[in-house]
Parts: C-alpha cells; sequence; structure tokens
C-alpha cells in the first residue's frame, strides 16, 4: 500500500508539470519506494501495530520516514545535478500529499481489519495454563488490545477453588485442571495455549510442556518478571553454548555504524548553521565575565573511560576534581549572561564538537562529572550501566523532565531510570523522537539554574 501511495501520487502530481519527465519521475518514485521501505526498518513502521497509538505514535513515524526519504532524494539530485530536471510544483505537492495519504490509507487498513475481527474473521480463542499475576495482566492487556483478535476463554489451574491465592482473580472462569487442558490440547478445541506458571515452578512447566507435546495446539510461554527481565538481554552463542549477556551494550556493529553516521551528519550540519551563534555567544561571554569562554571538565564516556567535556563558561569558577558542586536555584556562582545560557541549554552547544570527536554522541544520557559518577555509583544499583553506550547532549531522561539539579537521591533514581530504559530500548527512530522532542520542548526548562 505504501509503494502505491508514493508512486501514483508522484504519477498524479507529474501531470502538472510543463515538460513531463517521464523517465525521471518513474526512477525518483521506484527509487523513493526503496528508501521508504530501508528507512521504516529503522523507524518500525512495519512491525505489528497491535496496542500501538495511531494518531501518537504510527503517524508520527510515517511522516518522519517519508521526510528522512525524502532528504535522501533531494541529496541524490543535488548530487547528480539533476533537480533543473524535476518540477518544484510536482515536488512540492509529492512532500505534502504524500505523507497524509500514507496515514490516510493505514488507518482505513485499521478500521478493515477491526470491522472484520467485530464480525468473528481472523479472531482466536485462547486460554491460559496457570491463574498466576502475569497471566491475568497478560489477559488484561489481551482485552485492551481488541483489535489484536483474541479472545481469553479462560484458565486452567491445578490449584483448589478454595486456595487463598485465586482469592482475587474471581474475576476469569476457571475451565478446570490441567488434565483437562491436555484434553482440549489433543482436540484441538482452542486456537492457542499460554502457559503462565512461575520461574520457580519449573518442573511443573517442563511436565506440563511434555503432556502438550503431542497435542496440535500452539503452545506459548508468557514469562514472569525474572525471565522477562532476562530476555530483554542480548543472546550470543559461544563455543557451542546459548549465552545471555544480562548487562551488554544493545548496538551491534551495524547500530554502532548507522548512530555515528547520525552523530556526524546531524552534528556537521548544526556546527554549519549555529556557527554565527557561537561567536555571538562568545563575545557575550567575553563582555560579561572574566575568564575562558570555553568551561571544560572531566567526565565518564562510554566503557567509563575519561574524556574533558565542553561547555560555554556560565559560572565564575571553573570546577573540576573531586568535590564539584551542582549548580543551584539562585546560584551566586552563575553570572547574570550565563544563566540565559543555562535556561537555554545554549552552554551546551560546544558539545557537538565532543560529538565530532567521537567521545560523546547526539543522543544518549548525559555525562556527570566524575566526582559525581563516584558518589552514585554506590547509591543507586545499576548506575554505571548508563556507561555502556557514549553519553549524549540530550536524552529520554532529560525531555522528560528529569535534568538539572539532583538534590535529592530519587531524583538521580529517576534520571538513571530513564537512562537505563533508553539503552535497552535503543533504535533509530527512538533517536528521532527524542531530537524532535529536544527542539520542540528542551531548550527551556524549569530546573535548569
Amino acid at each position: 500500500m505504501d509503494i502505491l501511495v508514493i508512486l501514483v501520487t508522484l504519477y498524479i502530481a507529474s501531470f502538472y508539470s510543463g515538460g513531463y519527465n517521464a523517465s525521471g519521475y518513474i526512477f525518483a518514485g521506484l527509487l523513493a519506494s526503496l528508501l521508504f521501505g530501508l528507512v521504516g526498518r529503522f523507524t518500525e513502521i512495519y512491525s505489528s501495530w497491535g496496542g500501538r497509538a495511531f494518531l501518537r505514535d504510527e503517524s508520527v513515524r510515517v511522516v518522519a520516514t517519508w521526510l528522512i526519504t525524502f532528504m535522501f532524494l533531494i541529496f541524490a539530485a543535488f548530487a547528480t545535478k539533476s533537480t533543473t530536471e524535476f518540477s518544484r510544483i510536482v515536488l512540492a505537492s509529492w512532500l505534502f500529499v504524500t505523507p497524509i495519504l500514507l496515514i490516510l490509507t493505514r488507518h482505513l487498513l485499521r478500521k478493515t481489519f477491526r470491522y472484520l475481527k467485530h464480525l468473528g474473521l481472523n479472531n482466536r480463542k485462547v486460554v491460559i495454563a496457570g491463574l498466576t499475576e502475569h497471566g491475568v495482566q497478560f489477559a488484561h492487556n489481551l482485552e485492551n488490545n481488541a483489535d489484536g483478535g483474541y479472545q481469553i476463554a479462560g484458565f486452567y489451574d491445578d490449584r483448589d477453588e478454595n486456595d487463598g491465592r485465586l482469592a482475587n482473580e474471581n474475576k476469569y472462569n476457571k475451565i478446570g485442571n490441567f488434565a483437562r487442558l491436555i484434553e482440549a490440547a489433543e482436540s484441538g478445541k482452542w486456537d492457542q495455549i499460554y502457559i503462565a506458571l512461575p520461574v520457580e515452578a519449573k518442573d511443573r512447566t517442563v511436565k506440563l510442556l511434555e503432556q502438550l507435546s503431542e497435542s496440535i495446539t500452539p503452545i506459548r510461554l508468557i514469562p514472569d518478571y525474572f525471565t522477562s527481565n532476562l530476555l530483554k538481554s542480548k543472546y550470543i552463542e559461544l563455543a557451542n553454548t546459548p549465552i545471555l549477556c544480562v548487562h551488554e551494550t544493545p548496538l551491534t556493529s551495524h547500530n554502532i555504524y548507522v548512530k555515528r553516521m547520525e552523530d556526524i551528519a546531524i552534528s556537521g550540519l548544526i556546527l554549519l548553521l549555529i556557527s554565527p551563534l557561537l561567536l555571538l555567544i562568545s563575545v557575550g561571554i567575553k563582555l560579561t565575565s572574566r575568564g575562558p569562554i570555553i568551561f571544560k571538565q572531566k567526565r565518564n564516556g562510554a566503557r567509563g573511560e575519561e574524556f574533558v567535556v565542553w561547555k560555554f563558561r556560565s559560572m565564575t569558577v571553573c570546577e573540576d576534581g573531586d568535590n564539584i558542586k551542582q549548580a543551584s536555584k539562585n546560584d551566586s556562582r552563575v553570572t547574570w549572561f550565563g544563566n540565559f545560557l543555562r535556561k537555554t541549554s545554549l552552554d551546551e552547544l560546544p558539545q557537538f564538537i565532543n560529538v565530532l570527536q567521537g567521545h560523546m554522541s547526539i543522543v544518549g544520557p548525559r555525562p556527570h562529572a566524575v566526582a559525581h559518577n563516584d558518589l552514585y555509583r554506590k547509591k543507586i544499583p545499576g548506575y554505571m550501566l548508563r556507561h555502556l553506550i557514549k553519553p549524549g547532549i540530550t536524552g529520554w531522561a532529560q525531555i522528560n523532565g528529569w535534568r538539572g539539579e539532583t538534590d535529592h537521591l530519587y531524583k538521580m533514581e529517576k534520571r538513571i531510570e530513564y537512562d537505563l530504559e533508553y539503552i535497552r530500548t535503543w533504535s533509530l527512530w527512538l533517536d528521532i523522537k527524542i531530537i524532535l522532542l529536544s527542539i520542540i520542548k528542551g531548550f527551556s526548562n524549569k530546573n535548569a539554574y
């Protein structure tokens, strides 16, 4: 559908050009279709849409994918000096109409599948073995995702009805014990069976799987909290042995290359665009206070390696040592011009040079002073895991409001929570989302002192 929309929109728009360049537009349309599919792999517009908000999530992904695709096309046209062969009216129409039609067709597809499932087509009846907390949570999630076409028929459990552990789960129908589940599985009564026994019931799970192995029904496992955390870990095979990397960087060599290209392209372009602003800020610092223009401080980067971060000086002091006091509200060390820089995050601009140097990334956990790392690593479990990747100018924690002074431990704990979530769920789309949100709301913050 996406390819059809891209090609048909360009085909119709091309009739408005004076000199109709059929072969050029055909090539541009095919190239756009290819690029859209490649970029869509990173923005995840072709992953399952179950549970994904359409307007707030999928539509934004589609628009971002198309804009990136179009930027590549324009770059290719400039590189091949073929921009004169295309009508600006045609390209502008193609640029603005295509994402609207892409979103519309996807919305109609959702409506169509929702209606078909409402009619009972493509619906699957499933049962859950184990009336457990994570089993019940899974049932709730399926009920709240009606578009998925799953219907919970009930639970099977070997425990007695009077067992106190089942008292709060009476909302769901207990069909029977595991013996009846095996009979139903062998007859193909249910479309799918989900096993939700806890990790400590490993022996029972293995026995049940063995008994269900002779059935014709698909069997799936629902991980509990502990197993779910392990499944988020990276899997490798070493010496013919499966290994789970519990504490490991989420970036493969391919992803590291993609992220580095993203950093070089964006930071290089930004530095080129803001060079006049950098000059004005430098003059402002010199005219309003004595001291260097650039403030340099040791920070810990990827794998804990030290590097020197660059910032515009906003204080009368340049602290860098074992005892560093964070800036606080109404801090007397902050100059009036420095206060403006900190409030607007303009003091961070020299860090784009750190990005080009390879010490930082555009997006990642904010780098903390070495002294602060030594302090918080002893107080917050998993604190140092934020150093599995390069630190960033902006990050997931910052756009969610966890920036500025950490005068209470829980503030740093929340910052680390978001940092680790970013590391665990990294994708190119997440980086793009953070950059866009940083542009919209990240330059000014009430917690920046």
